[in-house]
This record gives C-alpha cells, structure tokens and sequence, in this order.
C-alpha cells in the first residue's frame, strides 16, 4: 500500500512540475546532441495573449558562453519539398502598420541586408506555423519567404554559411531581413554581437536544379561590405537633390545622389554612407524618419 502511495506522490509532484510555468534554458557545456524537439509540457504558450504578455521572459537573452558543442558538428536542414503551411501565410499582412506579401516561393529569392538572431525568451514557444521554436536548432524568420521554406545564409564578414528552415514571422525591427536562431547565429559568427551583414539565398527544392546555391565567397583582406541608407529613388531629379539637400543640412553625411537604370528607366537615388557600423544604421534611421522623410531602406554594397 505504501508503494503505491509513494506512485501517487510522485506522478501528482510530476504534473504539478509540468505546470508550473517556462522550463530552464538548456545548460551549456559539451553536451553531444541537441536537446528533444518536443517542449510543450513545459509551458503554457497561449497565443491568443498579445506579445508583451505572452513571454515568461520580458527582454530576449541567449544562453551564457561558451555555446554548446554540438552546435559547430551538427547536421544542418536538408531541404525538402513541403506543403505550405495553413499558419503564418496570409499575404498581404500587417505588422507594427506595415504591409508585408508573401513570396508564392524561395525560388530566386536573393537578398543582403543585416541579420539578427533570437534566443531563450521565444524557446519553446510557437512560431508563426505553429511549430515549437527550438533555438538549437538551424532555423530562421522571415518577414516575406513562405513557411516552411529554406534558405543560404552566409555571413558577408568572414564567408561563413548556413542553411536554414524558415518556419517564423520577423524580425519586425525596420532594418533586419532575417531573424537567425541562437544556433545558427553562432554557426556563421553573427552570435555574440547580436548582429551583421549577411546574404539570403533562397532555395526550392521542388524547383528543377533546385539544390542549396554555393555559399557568397568572401576574399580574405576585402573586410565586410558597406551599410548604406537609401532615403529615396527617384524619376525626377529635382526630388532627388531636394532630398539631398535636406540630408546635407540636418549635416548628416556622406550623401550620394547615385544614377542607376531600373527596367529600362533612369532612377536616382539618394543614399547615405557607407556607415561605420549596425548600430550607426538604426540610429540615423530613427532620425530620418524625425524629419519626416521617407523611412530609410538599408542597403548593402
């Protein structure tokens, strides 16, 4: 009788243990394989909260140094043809009163921009599709490639890659293309800083030649492409050296007024930089849109 109590006792401190809230963040060290995928007994995720209460976390973090072992030998993603997800791809959608399409496919999708990634606050908890975010595993969010959907990232600074399953929404910050899982922020050096440039190669498999394209090569002394901002593109040149000109006098420097063919038209564009960093990027960006110029695009060169 008594053994059978002790059971009792103990499946009643088990369920209680599966209630209580957000589990621990997977410990560091060397452990040799990625922890299970499945987390939902841990936590209550109710999705119908809005953000600011949803998290059992208030601001995002990433587990302490050094990242865990596996990380740098485990297999990344095969891609394979998937169904679309009946979650996270409603096009057109708004976020923040921005409007966002999705792409119909990652076929031909090629991008550079300034990547971030996201960690402990948002593990196992869903993502757009409603699968579990898994932060050690390879994994991405996009702002416009289908869910799921895969991609090439590779780190402009130093010519590392990963491939990645795109299966989340964001990252919703005005100057960010993709969102990078703690592990494959660290795979490619994007982890610890927080961010950097990258290129964001989209791959279909279902597509004929639809193998992962060879990663961007990356000359050794060339140092990392520049950040630029693109205020405006513009048909008349007037509006562009008015552009400009309001840029040069809040002293904000250098400005370029550049002269490319777009579709067969003459367009102009006004750009600021090469700018010293990402950090320098956001901070110009808030100020910009302060004077009421259009939002700035990051571009990167």
């Amino acid at each position: 009788m008594n053994l059978w109590r002790g059971l009792a006792l103990l499946a009643a401190a088990l369920a209680l243990a599966a209630c209580g809230g957000r589990h621990a963040t997977r410990p560091t060290g060397t452990a040799a394989a990625p922890p299970p995928a499945h987390r939902g007994w841990f936590h209550r995720d109710d999705t119908s909260l809005p953000q600011d209460r949803r998290y059992g976390d208030k601001a995002d973090s990433s587990p302490s140094s050094p990242p865990p072992a596996f990380i740098y030998t485990q297999p990344e993603p095969v891609p394979k043809a998937e169904p679309r997800s009946p979650y996270g791809n409603k096009s057109p959608y708004s976020v923040l009163g921005q409007s966002y399409r999705v792409l119909p496919s990652a076929r031909g999708y090629d991008e550079r921009g300034i990547a971030s990634y996201y960690g402990n606050k948002f593990h196992g908890y869903k993502t757009s599709n409603f699968e579990e975010y898994d932060m050690y595993k390879f994994t991405a969010a996009s702002k416009v490639l289908p869910l799921p959907s895969y991609a090439r990232v590779t780190n402009l600074a130093n010519g590392k890659s990963v491939i990645v399953r795109v299966n989340d929404r964001g990252p919703f910050h005005e100057n960010r293309i993709i969102d990078l899982s703690y592990a494959a922020a660290v795979r490619i050096g994007i982890w610890p800083k927080g961010s950097g440039l990258v290129e964001v190669q989209g791959i279909d498999p279902s597509a004929p030649g639809g193998e992962p394209p060879p990663p961007h090569t990356v000359t050794a002394g060339t140092g990392s492409p520049g950040i630029y901002l693109q205020v405006g593109a513009f048909s008349d040149p007037a509006n562009a050296e008015r552009v400009a000109a309001q840029l040069r006098q809040a002293n904000f420097a250098p400005v370029q007024v550049e002269q490319v063919q777009l579709d067969g038209r003459t367009i102009r564009r006004v750009r600021l930089g090469p700018l010293e960093n990402v950090d320098r990027a956001d901070q110009l960006t808030a100020r910009i849109e302060r004077m009421g110029l259009p939002r700035p695009q990051v571009a990167v060169d």
